[in-house]
């Protein structure tokens, strides 16, 4: 029964650890994606809902 307390600590130990090292490497920008918007202009954008809704005035 003792063993079941000691892991129980130990588990909420590691975790609380590796909540701070995460929340740590979120402050420090870690996780920040510097390439992306460097090469967003080669990619094609596609037409959003808006403009396929737009009617059009067509005279006949």
């Amino acid at each position: 029964m003792e063993v079941i307390f000691i892991l129980i600590a130990i588990s909420l130990i590691l975790a609380g650890s590796f909540l701070y090292l995460f929340f740590r490497a979120m402050k420090d920008g870690q996780f920040d994606d510097n390439h992306t918007p460097a090469i967003r202009i080669l990619f094609e954008n596609k037409q959003s809902k808006i403009d396929k809704k737009v009617p059009t005035n067509k005279i006949k």
